[in-house]
């Protein structure tokens, strides 16, 4: 893993690293000018392929969406810098869970004995297959980084609305919107059952700080949809900028 930075007033932090997850997060809800985010150099790219092709390792590195991040493209100059044809680069065209599950697969079919590039091959394919569904529980982020009009977030928050995004060509939009949490959980159900998981792969929820609500997704989801096991896990800041703190997700590989 190499981590993006965070930017909070002219002070940066490397994500997961010197900026722990919960830490983000309260620095979040108190600051009055929305962070920045940036991707990885390709020189932290060059150095963190390097020690590992110098030993004769292969490598798959899964990035961030190129719509989302420039960090792909770093990764891609490092690439071509170090001349590798050990050295795989894949564009998820995805973030946060939706990544998570790629990583998954990759690390499967590592595991199974496939070369670096059968697995690049696959994961690419199975971008186009990833959904990602979240809701967001306040518009307070969104407003303050321009993604809606300030007179739409202020009456969305006095009557409870909850976006609904989802990751569409590698971009996030908007696909909908639910008055109060639990209804939006069940707009997010309604489309996994109108494109359903191939379980074969798993399936991910994640949330920004709200365990409570992954719980209830979870109730909610696995009786309709047939799950048995799921991963968890949490968004982090370049996601996390703008869904703030309370948003749930659910992310799967469709059939």
């Amino acid at each position: 893993m190499i981590p993006l930075s965070v930017h909070f007033s002219g002070v940066s932090y490397l994500d997961g690293v010197e900026l722990e997850n919960e830490q983000f997060y309260d620095k979040l809800d108190k600051c009055e000018k929305l962070p920045t985010t940036s991707q990885v150099t390709p020189h932290a790219f060059i150095e963190a392929f390097k020690k590992h092709l110098d030993v004769g390792d292969e490598i798959v590195g899964i990035f961030i969406s190129s719509e989302i991040s420039g960090t792909y493209n770093s990764a891609c100059v490092a690439k071509k810098e170090l001349a590798s044809n050990s050295l795989f680069i894949v564009d998820s065209r995805n973030a946060t869970m939706g990544l998570a599950l790629l990583v998954a697969e990759a690390a499967k079919s590592r595991d199974a004995g496939f070369s670096a590039k059968q697995i690049a091959e696959q994961i690419t394919q199975l971008t186009k297959k990833v959904r990602f569904l979240a809701a967001v529980n306040t518009l307070k982020y969104l407003r303050k980084g321009g993604r809606i009009p300030a007179t739409t977030a202020v009456i969305g928050e006095i009557i409870g609305v909850k976006p609904i995004v989802s990751i569409i060509d590698g971009a996030v939009k908007s696909i909908g919107k639910a008055r109060g949490m639990p209804a939006a959980i069940n707009e997010i159900l309604k489309k996994a059952l109108d494109d359903l998981p191939d379980l074969r792969h798993g399936v991910v929820f994640c949330s920004s700080r709200a365990p409570e609500l992954v719980e209830q997704a979870i109730e909610r989801f696995k009786e309709p949809l047939h799950l048995t096991n799921w991963m968890i896990c949490n968004i982090g800041s370049v996601i996390g900028v703008y869904a703030g703190r309370g948003a749930v997700g659910f992310a799967y590989i469709a059939k």
